[in-house]
C-alpha cells in the first residue's frame, strides 16, 4: 500500500470539493449533505412567493374587510387586519405589541406571566402564572 503524502492529500481535497461544487451547482442532491437557501433565494423564488389574496382597504370601501375569507373586520393603513389577534394593530389601528408581548384579545400580555393568559391566550389560571404554567412549584 503506497503511502500518502501531503501533495496527494492536498489534491484529494480539492477533488472532493470540485466534486461536492459541481454536484451543487447542477440541482443534483448528495445523501448525508444538507442543502442550505439563502433569505435572498427564498426572497426571490416563485416557488415562495405565492401571492395572498389582497383585501386592500380604504375608509371609503371598509365593508371589503367584512367579507368571507378576509383576514379581519378592521382597516388599518389600506388593509384588512384582525385587531383582536394582530401583534401590529392589536385592539386599534397601529398599536404594537411590546416584544415577548403576544395580542390576546385586543390587548398586549405577556404568556408568560398573565394570570387570564397563561402559556396561550384565555387560559386562566386560578392563582399564579410562572414561566407560561398555571401553579408553577418553584
Amino acid at each position: 500500500m503506497a503511502k500518502l503524502t501531503a501533495a496527494s492529500l492536498l489534491l484529494l481535497a480539492l477533488l472532493a470539493a470540485a466534486a461536492v461544487s459541481t454536484a451543487s451547482a447542477t440541482g443534483a442532491t448528495i445523501p448525508g449533505l444538507n442543502a442550505r437557501r439563502t433569505r435572498f433565494l427564498l426572497a426571490n423564488s416563485a416557488v415562495y412567493n405565492t401571492p395572498w389574496p389582497s383585501y386592500t382597504c380604504s375608509k371609503k370601501t371598509a365593508a371589503v374587510c367584512l367579507a368571507p375569507g378576509s383576514p379581519g373586520s378592521e382597516c388599518c393603513d389600506g388593509q384588512c387586519v384582525d385587531t383582536a389577534a394582530s401583534a401590529d394593530h392589536c385592539g386599534g389601528c397601529n398599536k404594537v405589541c411590546k416584544h415577548g408581548r403576544v395580542c390576546c384579545g385586543g390587548r398586549c400580555v405577556d404568556l408568560l406571566s398573565d394570570r387570564d393568559n397563561c402559556g396561550e391566550c384565555f387560559n386562566k389560571c386560578n392563582s399564579k402564572c410562572s414561566y407560561g404554567f398555571c401553579n408553577y412549584a418553584q
